[in-house]
């Protein structure tokens, strides 16, 4: 005789180490969804997927559990591919507010469902609302005619869609289990999997940017997110991306905005910034079947260097209904800190590394994120980086740009900001943006 479902008994199974059941998972997402099972019986059991894990099979019937308990959007009308790409967090990430545009300018439909800050790493819907009257918020069918007629949109889930994300998701940015691979796994692929894609490109972070500290771990998250992926029917490449240093030379929601606007505008001041976004749009396109690796990257450089992906983003925020002249002047639309100053080089040397980890700490302790899942983000302030990692510096020369809050202490902020910038004595080797594509045949 099977026993009747027990939430604390599933709890244990998974602290002890052991493997639930078929169905349990499933169960124990349901009673979470229709408020039998507690927040705080979710966070045990979460915290003890944290330390015991779950296997592939695990994996993927968490997965369908979270994608069957709410509605999936409505299936494509006959037209351009449906792909999208999803990271999985880091410090200065703004690759989606450029590559979904860029990628609609080449041909693609991206239905991107984003999410917010989480841990110390950015959300895209935090950065996009720091564009004035920009809505995340719409119902499946405005969703849908955006993308269907510009070709993109950024949005965040309608509370039916997923709904056992978004709540798991609150949840895991304040019980320290952010990092958990099956949680990551599930929670991305289950939107994903309501999208209804033709195909899907992830980014997964190595370094402690990001929640995978080594390659070795990234790699081990890339190959279970293409699994779980394939085994619900999508097309899915991964693709490995640095996150030791910050990705490009802001960090902070308004400031994302601005780069991610000069970097369409062709004024990209981040080599790694600019090579991700390339990488990642071309590799949606190759994906998609509409050209191989070497002719899609030719025509998203089309596409960044003819105007037509800034174009698309200015119709994308205007159909959302944001301000759609940040594209052209960005510093006056958007909202400005209350305080800017600037941050000199203490020493003479070559920029060994900048710590990305502690550089959006910083920006959470200013506002520009949250401890608690209430918290208000502040979107103006953040930190604009002057030197990328093997640049020279001297003595007295300005290495960042400090966005504070009124009456923040500035002096304990520079001092942190100084001790993240690593300077030393000898040039450092280069470090590539891009580290390893993975992928597995269906």
């Amino acid at each position: 005789m099977i026993p009747p479902f027990s939430a604390t008994r599933a709890i244990l199974r998974k602290r002890q180490g052991g493997s639930h059941p078929p169905g349990e998972i499933g169960e124990f997402i349901r009673g979470f969804v229709e408020g039998r099972i507690a927040d705080y019986q979710m966070t045990a059991w979460m915290m003890a997927v944290y330390f015991s894990g779950l296997d592939r099979r695990e994996t993927a019937e968490l997965t369908r559990a979270m994608l069957e308990s709410g509605r999936r959007l409505e299936r494509w009308d006959e037209g351009p591919p449906v792909i999208d790409k999803h990271s999985t967090g880091g410090v200065g990430d703004k690759v989606s507010i450029a590559l979904a545009p860029l990628a609609a300018a080449c041909g693609l439909r991206v239905p991107m469902i984003s999410g917010r800050a989480l841990g110390h790493t950015g959300g895209t819907l935090d950065k996009l609302e720091s564009i004035p009257g920009y809505r995340t918020k719409l119902d499946g069918g405005e969703f849908r005619r955006i993308v269907n007629e510009i070709g993109c949109s950024i949005a965040g889930a309608t509370e039916d869609l997923v709904p056992a994300d978004r709540r798991m998701y609150a949840l895991r940015d304040v019980s320290g289990t952010i990092e958990s691979h099956p949680l990551i796994v599930s929670s991305i692929v289950s939107k994903k999997a309501a999208a209804r894609l033709d195909g899907l490109v992830l980014d997964v972070k190595v370094g402690h940017g990001g929640f995978a500290p080594d390659h070795a771990s990234a790699h081990r998250l890339a190959r279970r997110l293409v699994e779980v992926s394939t085994d619900m029917g999508i097309a899915t490449v991964a693709t490995l991306t640095a996150m030791a240093d910050p990705l490009g030379r802001c960090v902070g929601n308004a400031l994302e905005i601005r780069e991610a606007v000069e970097l369409l505008r062709g004024e990209s001041r981040s080599a790694a910034l600019l090579q991700v976004c390339l990488d990642l749009t071309a590799r949606m396109l190759s994906v998609a079947g509409l050209a191989d690796d070497t002719a899609a990257r030719g025509l998203v450089e089309r596409a960044l260097s003819d105007g037509t992906g800034l174009d698309r983003l200015g119709r994308m925020i205007a159909a959302h209904g944001g301000d759609a002249d940040v594209v052209e002047a960005p510093a006056r639309v958007l909202p400005r800190a209350a305080r800017i100053e600037g941050l000199e080089a203490a020493e003479e040397g070559w920029i060994q590394s900048i710590d990305a980890r502690e550089l959006g700490e910083i920006v959470i302790d200013m506002g520009g994120g949250r401890r608690r899942a209430v918290d208000v983000v502040d979107p103006s302030v953040g930190i604009e980086l002057l030197v990328d990692r093997g640049d020279r510096v001297a003595p007295g020369a300005p290495i960042a740009v400090l966005h504070l809050p009124s009456g923040f202490d500035e002096a304990a902020v520079a001092a942190r900001l100084r001790a993240a910038i690593h300077i030393g004595p000898d040039r450092p080797p280069p470090d590539p943006a891009v580290l390893e594509t993975i992928s597995i045949e269906p």
